[in-house]
């Protein structure tokens, strides 16, 4: 594990705490047999799961819960217990659980049960952020043009077609043509630099045709035919 690695870092952070709550350094380790009476050892215990959220402006970090066994290596340690007891109910407190006289595991330390308790410490994995892209050029801003496309759906004959939904394809621009067949798109993006055709899709009478035409044509004529069987 890296120095600055979140475990580690957490840790630190509250064996500094717990230093300045009992007024002398509490030292990282398992309670020992042979552990001095009067000093207070702390442990990480265990890793435990924590609530993710989601979010939409990027990566969330990754949380979780370290979980520590502050231990007393006897009756002389009571005092210093007491003080961190009293800390732990400030402002800024800790996090306790007072659940760490299990039998088991005293026996896995292989040391007689003694007053401790459990102190959770929420973590966070953080994601790095990727550096952005340097700008090498000049930003350059182009304006796109507004159309308005104007055109007629007729079917045989010059036979107008109307109530026949017309829509750009992949853009929320879409109309009905009239009684004489006629249909007005307004505001639709033209690149005057990148001239492209615009994708029409005509829905109506049992049909659906999807077309290209020129924007810039002063009145489109789309012929409709009739569906062959």
């Amino acid at each position: 594990m890296s120095d600055d690695g979140p475990i580690r870092a957490a840790t630190a952070e509250l064996a500094a705490w717990l230093a300045g709550a009992v007024g002398d350094p509490v030292p990282v380790g398992p309670p020992r047999p042979d552990a001095d009476p009067s000093r207070l050892a702390l442990w990480p215990l265990e890793l435990r799961p924590a609530r993710q959220t989601r979010g939409s402006s990027g990566p969330e970090p990754y949380r979780l819960t370290v979980r520590y066994l502050l231990a007393a290596g006897g009756p002389e340690a009571l005092a210093a217990l007491d003080r961190v007891l009293v800390a732990a109910t400030g402002a800024a407190g800790r996090t306790l659980v007072l659940e760490a006289g299990d039998p088991a595991l005293w026996a896995a330390f292989g040391a007689v049960p003694r007053p401790a308790l459990l102190i959770d410490v929420p973590v966070q994995v953080t994601h790095p952020a990727r550096p952005a892209a340097p700008v090498l050029r000049p930003l350059r801003l182009r304006q796109l043009e507004m159309l308005t496309v104007d055109g007629r759906v007729v079917g045989p004959a010059e036979q107008p077609l109307a109530a026949m939904r017309v829509e750009v394809v992949g853009q929320p621009y879409a109309t009905q043509t009239d009684p004489a067949g006629r249909f007005r798109i307004v505001g639709v993006p033209h690149d005057p630099d990148h001239p492209t055709p615009v994708r029409l899709r005509l829905t109506g009478r049992g049909q659906v045709l999807t077309t290209e035409v020129d924007p810039t044509e002063p009145d489109i004529v789309i012929v409709c035919a009739p569906p062959t069987h």
